[in-house]
């Protein structure tokens, strides 16, 4: 999940918020209003799955998330705004229920009865059963790969032998791994990207930029090691830059540095649009996150629009 940590400080340090309105263009230029495809969709019911996250949660925080979160509601959430396919993200679920979540998420995407089409499952890949588990799932064609989030733990645990050797497994599988990592643990990540070269990677939310140490620079650097490695099938999801952020403190130019920063970085190829619900309604909703990205990249090509919400998707996820 996306750190809860206010993104002013980012306004700050990039001093680029003018130029980014600048860059949005004109207001009465028409926004993007084609087919989109979410990549990071998360559902839980709390009587079938321990979240020990949600349990603990407390304030505005337990307010928004401690409750069940269907494809129903969902709908409810996204309705109008065209999403034609998403894929299920793992919601760090006890490590007990791991095998009950994919299963869960399973028949819902085999079911169709809803956009939910692929689904990236809970993982612990330094585990000595990783193996073991990857193959449980080896004839289900929905499951498209794994996470483990990294975000809380220091950079270096995703260096050590045993997490190297699961995501080199992954590669082996057909299966990508998304990096969920603070902005000060990219190095880290640009190197277990580079040790892994059969590995596809997805860097989540834009890479965190204000979670830890909230180092703008070092996260930028992060970013542009991670998008230089173009020998490595690695993609960004533009997505997490809202927590702590009410609805009415969004204008799209407060956040566009973020985006722009990451576009410039990994191109319009390697970046996918995410929604992040229901996680993304602690800072405002999915209609306005969405209605925000398109505002940021309304001046931009039609094409290149495309494939930040729908074509890059199709292609990374290999989805129907």
């Amino acid at each position: 999940m996306a750190e809860l940590t206010s993104r002013r400080g980012f306004l700050l340090a990039a001093g680029a918020t003018a130029c980014a309105a600048t860059a949005m263009g004109a207001p009465g230029m028409p926004t993007y209003d084609g087919e989109i495809v979410d990549t990071h969709l998360h559902l839980w019911d709390l009587k079938a799955l321990r979240l020990p996250w949600v349990e603990a949660a407390t304030g505005h925080a337990r307010d928004v998330l401690a409750h069940d979160h269907s494809l129903a509601d969902f709908a409810e959430a996204t309705k109008g705004l065209n999403i034609t396919r998403a894929v299920y993200m793992e919601v760090d679920v006890a490590e007990a229920d791991q095998v009950k979540e994919a299963e869960l998420v399973s028949r819902l995407c085999a079911e169709g009865r809803s956009p939910m089409v692929a689904a990236v499952i809970s993982g612990r890949p330094a585990s000595d059963g990783f193996g073991d588990y990857l193959d449980r799932f080896k004839a289900n064609p929905d499951i498209r790969g794994i996470r483990r989030l990294l975000q809380s733990g220091p950079a270096s645990d995703c260096l050590e032998p045993a997490f190297v050797r699961g995501i080199r497994m992954l590669g082996e599988r057909g299966l990508s791994f998304d990096l969920c990592m603070r902005g000060d643990q990219l190095e880290a990540g640009a190197e277990l990207i580079d040790r892994c070269p059969g590995t596809r990677f997805i860097l989540d939310h834009c890479g965190n930029p204000l979670a830890g140490l909230g180092d703008i620079d070092r996260w930028r650097r992060g970013i542009e090691r991670i998008a230089t490695l173009k020998d490595r099938e690695v993609v960004c999801k533009i997505s997490g830059i809202y927590g702590g952020v009410k609805a009415s403190d969004w204008p799209a130019e407060r956040l566009a540095p973020i985006v722009r920063s990451v576009i410039d970085a990994f191109g319009w190829d390697r970046v996918m649009f995410a929604g992040d619900w229901p996680v993304v309604n602690l800072g405002a909703s999915y209609r306005i996150w969405v209605e925000t990205l398109k505002q940021i990249v309304r001046s931009d090509a039609p094409g290149n629009q495309a494939k930040l919400f729908r074509d890059n998707a199709l292609k990374f996820y290999r989805l129907r």
